[in-house]
């Protein structure tokens, strides 16, 4: 007997209505609390985070069964609609309606109710009891026994990609099982760069050109590509996975504002991996507020004069180029006084990481997320040429900043599914060999579950971010979007990796284990491109728009 529910596209296209139903009473509910007016009321806003973000929450899960409904549509036309498809979707659905109608979890410690708002999540009980059957113990078992068939590939479920792109994807699967996992948890330990003819050989194949143009020596590929491949890298270990980021975002803020002269000289090398950038945004006091930057930059005569204290920068030491934000208007205080440079600098030895005059820096030790470094830096006149002032044009710096956080926060979700699929494949490793009581761990219930949830967040997640990708690959504004799949995507990272510790057992909690490694890695990703609380307001602030 199938454990496939009949006519499941169609229970999945009534869940991801419900859920959308569910979305827009709490909207309305959220609207009542802070634009009674019809205009949104920032204090008000502030005052109801709890309401506003649940409402991000239930919006992001909504579109994650409306994304995971399309997809399991477009493989039945196909005929590729199978067990390995269907399982995790429908478990799903069923999961992420249940929790919108009983509690959502924004975190461990915070839970949102629609009850709160006073919405009854009746709607919500018809398709709950449609996919329940899809959700038994039998299909969760099931679900690991397909894990295991599928080891070694890519995913589990088809990905419904075009060829090029599944192509792309195999290449760099295997790519990073043979030249990333062996080594990530030697490089991990040891506090250690990346190697550079690593970046080397990723710079071959077309890593830091994967978007831009093949005129600038790119591919062209656009932002699923560059899910595919962040998340693949991301898979044998977060740092190569992270590597692409900075000449993304340095390479879309010099395609979209630099000069002709900017361009030329800097794009051909970014998409090559000859330059190796660094984002250069954050400081000690400032956080995501980036409008109360202090970091500043005289002009004398044909180069500025850069003074001030920048932190959290990956990369830093080893970077040829700075995407550099700082302020130019010492009268403003505001984001209008802020403009952005490509600030050049030599690149850094272990002997010497900042060689530049005016240029200082020492690094931050961290727990995870190593291979690049991240750095504290100082700058006390650091020269920077008129030139490099990105566009030519001063003032312009945030405004050319918040163009780049839609990919950077896709290419994050894409990072993010990455370690969760590293964490499964570790977990499903260990259950399937340890053998407790006469047999495998795998065979126990609460194992089980715990895989098979892995395995179809890991899929929600995934048809989430791509579809953020083909929307900015369409020239959308689509920070929605991006926000979403980052926001759901950090939190599934987190809870897969600890889930595949609690899965070791006391072996998972030893250094030596590269499964205390991703627990150490995820938990950065619910805090840098954005920190969780920042994506559920940005969220918010959308699904408010035009309130009434």
């Amino acid at each position: 007997m199938s454990l496939v529910l009949p006519d499941l596209p169609s229970r999945l296209d009534r869940a991801a209505d419900a859920a959308a139903g569910l979305v827009a009473e709490l909207r309305a509910a959220v609207v009542g609390l802070v634009a009674p007016d019809g205009r949104v009321d920032r204090t008000a806003l502030d005052r109801e985070q709890h309401a506003a973000h649940g409402l991000a929450w239930c919006a992001t899960y909504a579109e994650t069964l409306r994304e995971t409904a399309a997809w399991a549509r477009d493989l039945e036309a196909l005929g590729a609609l199978g067990e390995a498809e269907a399982l995790p979707a429908q478990l799903l659905a069923h999961e992420y309606l249940s929790q919108l109608a009983g509690g959502l979890p924004m975190n461990q410690g915070e839970v949102f109710r629609p009850a709160d708002l006073g919405v009854a999540a009746e709607r919500l009980a018809p398709a709950i009891a449609a996919l329940r059957p899809g959700a038994s113990q039998a299909v969760k078992h099931r679900i690991v026994v397909l894990l295991d068939q599928a080891r070694g590939r890519p995913s589990l479920e088809a990905s419904g990609l075009d060829e090029t792109l599944e192509a792309v994807r195999e290449q760099f699967a295997g790519f990073a099982a043979e030249k990333i996992a062996p080594f990530a948890q030697g490089w991990h330990l040891a506090n250690a760069l990346i190697p550079i003819e690593l970046i080397e050989e990723l710079g071959a194949l077309g890593v830091f050109g994967l978007t831009a143009p093949e005129d600038w020596g790119g591919s062209g590929l656009g932002k699923v590509a560059m899910c595919v491949v962040s998340e693949a890298l991301s898979r044998g270990w977060i740092g190569t996975g992270s590597l692409g980021t900075r000449s993304e975002i340095a390479a879309e803020l010099i395609l979209a504002h630099g000069t002709a002269d900017q361009k030329q000289r800097f794009l051909p090398g970014i998409c090559s991996g000859a330059i190796i950038p660094t984002a250069v945004f954050t400081e000690p006091e400032a956080g995501s507020d980036l409008a109360s930057l202090r970091t500043r930059a005289v002009r004398d005569g044909e180069v500025w004069r850069v003074s001030g204290a920048k932190t959290w920068i990956t990369h830093a030491a080893r970077a040829d180029l700075m995407t550099l934000l700082v302020r130019t208007d010492p009268a403003s205080k505001d984001h209008r006084g802020l403009s952005m440079f490509l600030a050049e600098k030599p690149r850094g030895t272990e002997a010497d990481p900042f060689p530049a005059p005016g240029l200082s820096g020492g690094e931050i030790p961290v727990i995870g997320y190593r291979g690049m470094r991240e750095y504290e830096l100082a700058f006390d006149g650091f020269q920077v040429a008129h030139a490099n002032l990105l566009g030519g044009q001063e003032g312009q710096g945030f405004a050319q900043l918040m163009a780049t956080f839609e990919s950077a926060r896709i290419q994050t979700a894409a990072r993010a599914i990455g370690v969760a699929q590293n964490a499964l494949d570790l977990a499903l490793d260990y259950a399937l060999a340890r053998r407790q009581f006469g047999d495998p761990i795998a065979r126990f219930p609460r194992v089980a579950n715990k895989l098979a949830m892995m395995a179809a967040e890991i899929a929600g997640a995934r048809r989430l971010a791509w579809f953020a990708a083909r929307a900015k690959d369409a020239g959308r504004r689509c920070d929605l979007e991006a926000g979403m799949a980052k926001l759901v995507a950090a939190r599934i990272a987190w809870a897969a990796a600890d889930n595949a510790v609690q899965i070791h057992g006391g072996t998972g909690f030893a250094v030596e284990q590269p499964v205390s490694r991703l627990l150490a890695d995820a938990r950065i990703l619910n805090i840098f491109e954005g920190a969780g609380e920042i994506q559920a307001q940005v969220i918010a602030r959308r699904l408010l728009d035009g309130a009434n």
